[in-house]
Parts: C-alpha cells; structure tokens; sequence
C-alpha cells in the first residue's frame, strides 16, 4: 500500500513508527478472536487473583539495610520478638488488682498464645483501668495475621471475665483488608456510574460507551495477576488493590475514551471500518501510547527508591500504565472491529428519549467549526491578552504552592484507621491507660560482639551512663534495662535497653529523639570499642523510612524531569514545549501540595466534607503524589500539544495550531478529566486517612491541569513565544532522530494540504 500525501510529508522517523504500528493493527485485525479469546483468560485470571492477594500484602514500613533493621534482625534471632508478629490484648477492668480477675485474664491469655504457633505470653501488666499482655510470635506480618481470628476466638472461649481487644500490627493489618475491599466497592460506585455518564454524553446512547469499560476492566485484571504473581516473592503494600482499581479504571477509562472518539471521527473518511481502525490506532492510539510512556517514566523511576513499600507502590503504579498499552494494541482494535460502524450510532432508543424529553443528545465529532467552537474561542480570548493571563495563572499557583513549606512529614500513624475496628478500639485503650509511646517503644541494642561480653563491667558501666542521660531527656516517661532477661539474650553477647516515649512512634518530637540518641546519648555512653550498638523499634523505623526515601527523592525528581522532557522532545520535535510542560506540571504538583497543608493540617473545609484532619502526611504520600501526578499532567499535556503539532504541520500558524488544537481535544480531554477525578475521589471517600489524602491530591491536581494549566496557562505561554514554540536546531534533532523544525517567519501562500480523500 502506498503512502499518502499526508503520510509523505511525515518527517521520517514518525513515518516509520506509523508504518511499523500500522502493520501491527492489520496482524491483530486478522486474528481478532484469538487476541479477545486471550483477554477473555486475562480477565478470568483477575478475578481468581483479587480474591487471594489481600493475604500476600502488608503495611510493613521497614527499610531493609538500615541501623533499625540490624536492630529488628537481633530481636528476632537472640531474644525471640518480632514486633511486626506480636498481638497485644487489652482487657477494660475496674480493678487491676483483683487477684481472682487477673488469673482468669491470664488463663484465656495462655489459651490464645496455643493458637498461634510459635506464640508464647510475655508478663501480664497494667494501666489506668486496663490489663493488657503481648503474645509474642517469630512468624512474620502477613502469617500472624492469618491467625488474628484464632487469637480472638480463643479469648472469647475462655472462662468468664472482662472483654478482651486484641491489637498489635497483625490484628491490624487482618481488619484494615476488608476496609480496603469496601472502599474499592464505594469507590468504584462514585466513579463508574460518573464515567458512564460523561461516556453518554460524549457518545450518546451507543455501544460505543461500553468499549471503554470493557478495556478498563481487562487492564485492570492484566495489572492485578500481575502483582498477585509478585506478591510470592516481593513485599507489596496493602494499599494496592485500591490504587491498581481505581486509578487503573481511570487511566483506563481515559485512554479508550480518546481512541474510540477518535475512531468516530476517521470512520467519517475511511472506506472501511479496519480502514478507520488503522487511521485511529495511527494517530490517537499513537498519542496515546506516547502519554503511557510519559506516565510510566515518574512510576518507574519508584523502583529505585530504597523503601520496600514505596517501590511496591512504584510497581503496582507502572504495571496500571504498561497494561493500558498492551491493552491499546491489541484489545482495543479487536473491540473496535466488533464495534464497526453500526456499533457507533445511536441506539433507536436514544432517539426516543430525546423527543420523549425534548433534549438534544451531543453533537458527533467533525460536525462543529474548529476555528469557531467554544475551545476555540477561548484560547483566542487568552492569545489576546496571554501577559496577563500567564502572570495571573503562575501567580495562583505560586500561591496555592506557599504553604507547602509547612508539611509535616510522619513514617505513619495508627490513628488515620477507622475507630470502629476492634485493632483500633484496643489501640485506642492501650494509649489511654499506658501512654502511645509505651506501646512502641524505641530500643537500645547493644553487640558485645560475643557470648558473655554483655556483662562485662565496661560494657554495663556504658549501659548505666546511657541510662542516666537517657533519664534526662524530656521525650520520655519510662526506661528499662538490666543484667538479667530479657534486657540480656541467654548468650550474654547482647543487651538492650527499652524506652518509652510521650507521643507516638511517628510525632515530630519522638524523630527527633531518636536523632539525639543515636547522634549525641550513644556517643557519650564511650561504649567499649568493638561494640555495636544499635537504635531500633518503630520510631527508628520511622526515622530510617524517611532518612532513606527523601535521601533520593530528589535525584529521582530530576531524572524523571530529564527523561520526560527527552520523550516529550521527540514527541514535540520541539525545544521549547518540552520544558513549558516539565515547568508548569513542577508548578502543580507543588500546588497540590500546598492544598493539601491547608486542607488536612490546617484544617480548613476538611470537616465540612467529610476529611479527616490530621497535623501529618505520611511520608510516602508525596513522594507517590508526584510520581503520578507528573505523569497524568503530561498525559493530558501530549494529547493537547500532539494535536496542536498536527496543525501546525498543516499549517504552520502558532495562533490557528493552538486554537485548532485546544478545539478539538477540549471536550474530549474535560470529559476525560471529569472519569479521572471520579476515580480519585473514590479514594477520599473512603475510611482511611491517608488515602483520603492521596485521592484528594490526585483529584485537586486532575482539576487544575484542567482548568488552570489547559485552558489559561498553555495557550497564553504559547501565544508569548509564537513561533519560537515549534523551534528544533538541525543539530538536536539529530540527537534525538527526529525532522528538524525550523522557524517559520510567515505563512505560505499555498492552500492547505489534503490527503488522498480531500480531507485535511
């Protein structure tokens, strides 16, 4: 098959990739039911996969590595603890000292211990109008948890007595999962009847508005079997199958959504429907892959952090985007070819309601004037004005960014759970009667670096000055040690000492104890040389999770910024473009930021719609917001300005190119916004804290690329720069194997150039 006009006039490297993806469509058109049959297989491995992968995922913050591992390794070897497996029970009494209250506590105690193998009871305590003990396990978060029921329905077996609560990060992680699985349901009841709405707005009553469900829910089975597979071998955090659900059915939802609009257009100038597919596939499926890879690159780049469940969400991240692309290729032209023609008309029905309710049904593509709608009146509205307009859009969003410089960054918190869980109604107890830093406690491991050297004198007289500064310090109201167990393993190689704290194992001040301990009250204990002395428990964990993660954030910040801009250089052939984009997503995402301070620490309308406040934001909220969130700006960023590149090739007039562009990708693009902060939203409505956070950031980001960034910003930078926009040096594109672009000082005097068919 020849080229056309148009196709000769592509810059070479665009033609090849055309010609390439071209071949591609026309295989998979050929053997359309074996490619559905094989999503038909994807989609069944789904659903046995999400049924079973809640029980592979954990909530664990540990950093492999680190000073608090090396502590959390010893407590598990020489003293038997492993505190991401021990349950803790709390019992409500009146009178802690009743003898004969206290022995039936203990008998149903020793009952749940049996339950659990590798159980064991540590000392029966109490506090203010509680008793409470810890059965200690060496099985490993995900395992303890399994038997969180065992454990309660031996309590409740037991001889008579007060209630028993039991808690302990197995308890919690077994009632967090299906809190998860509610809100993907309530998520998903927010999001899709809203997509389907846009759907039938854009569509109208047809079969057309189905596709993009049925390619959104296979893209979502591909990216759950997937985890499910490396689940087995890799750590994975809880929170995916919310994440891959939601934020898959969005990006999902958008991507058909684009390519099917498309295909309506082009069927309008093909002869064929496998024609029109391969037109479409050429042209949008083509932007829409472009926009995968710029989503993957912020997503990828979580790999290399060195936090196991940041890189999990990194993973669970990129699998959404790289399964919506092999979706693109090869489900999506099978379903339009069953789709055809007939497919894309309006059901009789529709007719019907619309005389019925007298209430005209939308306008199909290429019936509006481009250079008069309503997208195209208001970017020329802006390219009148584009100083003021650019200064005022920066200036909102430089303001919207200020308070950012207040976040308080927390490893995480117990409190962000719902209150109705009984893991949470014990916790809750617990930090009542003893104290929140009692119940995680930062510790003091000490190596001699042999059996028997623990008791040595230098070693105790270090562990006596450690204690005695330690006695000193204002963060704490408890600190325990000695010669004997268990502040001593039965070898005597090591030692530790327990402290515990005023606040929580995340609150600033308890970080900053664990500073002064391990940089300024360690030092001056002059432990023996050959000591290794280490600072473990939850706050160091904390501590350590946000050491490492924001050690590299910054790097992987700027290689992502270096690689967009590289994949938007080629997808532009642009120099300018490229780094408008990179400057103006930087600018939102410090804006959601921003938002987000204001909203969840200070406060202000969270409770009027149903937000928890809270003075902290976990630590990986803002590093997992940016990878997504630059990904999604230039997601939409490719759509529009591929659109605006192909008018200027056309007709190389930066006011007509943007106008055109902003025309015919505005009303496609707010309704893939509209799906997109649907999406989000599911998260915010859900019961945990911070993913209500995480999903407000996500759809305060959709809405202002939408409003600010798209419709202000965009046309009056490129009204500014004109020409210069579409400048690429002989030179760079070279480096990049792409057609130059030259500057254009006027227009030509020829016609615009047609394709075979006359059409532009």
């Amino acid at each position: 098959m020849s080229p056309s006009a148009d196709e000769r006039n592509q810059p070479a490297g665009r033609r090849y990739a055309g010609i390439v993806l071209e071949r591609w469509v026309r295989i998979v058109l050929r053997y359309r039911i074996v490619v559905l049959l094989g999503w038909l297989v994807v989609l069944g491995a789904g659903v046995y996969s999400a049924g079973r992968l809640p029980a592979l995922l954990t909530i664990s913050f540990a950093v492999p590595g680190t000073e608090s591992a090396r502590a959390s390794a010893v407590l598990e070897r020489a003293f038997d603890e492993r505190t991401d497996g021990a349950f803790t029970v709390v019992f409500p009494v009146e009178r802690t000292s009743d003898r004969e209250v206290r022995a039936r506590v203990r008998e149903r105690l020793e009952a749940a211990a049996n339950a659990v193998p590798t159980g064991h009871l540590e000392k029966l305590r109490d506090g203010d109008g509680i008793l409470y003990a810890t059965i200690d396990t060496t099985l490993g978060l995900q395992q303890a948890a399994a038997y969180t029921d065992e454990v309660r329905r031996a309590l409740r077996d037991g001889t008579a007595g007060p209630p028993a609560l039991v808690t302990g990060q197995p308890a919690i992680q077994h009632d967090v999962d299906p809190v998860i699985s509610a809100d993907i349901r309530r998520g998903e009841s927010i999001a899709v009847p809203v997509a389907l709405v846009v759907l039938l707005v854009v569509f109208g009553l047809s079969l057309a508005a189905a596709i993009p469900f049925v390619f959104a829910a296979c893209t979502i089975a591909a990216t759950v079997t997937t985890v499910y597979v490396l689940a087995h071998w890799l750590t994975m955090a809880t929170y995916l199958p919310i994440l891959v659900q939601l934020i898959g059915l969005g990006l999902a939802v958008d991507y058909s959504l684009l390519v099917v609009y498309r295909y309506r257009e082009e069927l309008d100038r093909a002869s064929t429907t496998d024609e029109a597919i391969v037109r479409t596939m050429a042209t949008a499926g083509r932007t829409v892959l472009f926009s995968g890879v710029a989503v993957s690159i912020g997503l990828a780049l979580l790999l290399f952090m060195p936090v196991p469940f940041i890189r999990s969400m990194g993973i669970g991240g990129l699998l959404i985007p790289l399964a919506s692309m092999a979706a693109l290729v090869t489900l999506q032209p099978a379903l339009l070819s069953i789709l055809g023609r007939r497919g894309t008309r309006r059901l009789p029905v529709a007719a019907t309601l619309r005389d019925r309710l007298r209430l005209p049904l939308p306008t199909l593509p290429g019936t509006t004037d481009v250079d008069r709608g309503v997208w195209a009146r208001l970017a020329r509205s802006i390219m009148r004005r584009p100083v003021v307009f650019l200064t005022g859009g920066v200036a909102l969003l430089i303001a919207a960014a200020l308070p950012a410089f207040f976040v308080q960054l927390s490893p995480g918190s117990l409190s962000g759970i719902p209150g109705s869980l009984e893991s949470n109604r014990g916790y809750t107890l617990l930090r009542s009667g003893i104290g929140p830093g009692v119940i995680t406690p930062t510790q003091v491991i000490i190596d001699a670096g042999a059996p028997g050297a623990a008791r040595e004198a230098a070693v105790e007289a270090a562990v006596d000055r450690l204690g005695d500064r330690l006695f000193e310090d204002f963060e704490l109201v408890g600190i325990a040690s000695g010669p004997k167990p268990p502040y001593v393993d039965p070898t005597g190689r090591y030692a530790r000492v327990i402290t515990a704290g005023v606040n929580e194992y995340g609150a600033p001040s308890t970080l900053r104890f664990v500073g002064r301990l391990r940089n300024e009250y360690i030092p001056e204990a002059r432990f023996p040389a050959g000591t290794r002395v280490s600072v473990g428990g939850a706050p160091a964990e904390g501590v350590d999770f946000l050491s490492r993660a924001y050690g590299v954030f910054p790097w992987l910040v700027l290689l992502a910024l270096a690689l967009t801009y590289v994949v938007l250089l080629r997808a532009f052939r642009s120099l300018l473009l490229p780094l408008k984009a990179v400057v103006l997503n930087l600018l939102t995402v410090a804006a959601v930021y921003g938002i987000l301070v204001v909203v969840f620490r200070w406060g202000i309308g969270a409770e009027q719609v149903g937000l928890q406040r809270s003075d902290q934001i976990e630590g990986w909220i803002p590093v997992f917001l940016f990878a997504v969130l630059f990904g999604l700006s230039m997601d939409y960023e490719v759509f529009i300005v591929s659109r605006m590149r192909e008018s200027w090739d056309h007709i190389p007039d930066n006011a007509r190119a943007v106008a055109h562009g902003l025309e015919r990708t505005g009303r496609i693009i707010t309704a893939a916004a509209v799906i997109m902060m649907a999406a989000f939203l599911g998260f915010a409505d859900g019961r945990i804290a911070s993913l209500q956070v995480l999903g407000v950031g996500l759809a305060l980001a959709v809405l202002l690329d939408a409003t600010i960034v798209r419709a202000v910003l965009v046309p009056s930078f490129m009204a500014v720069f004109g020409r210069y926009n579409w400048w690429l040096p002989a030179n760079v594109a070279r480096v990049v194997r792409v057609a130059p672009s030259p500057l254009v000082s006027r227009l030509p005097a020829e016609p615009p150039r047609t394709n075979e068919r006359g059409a532009p």
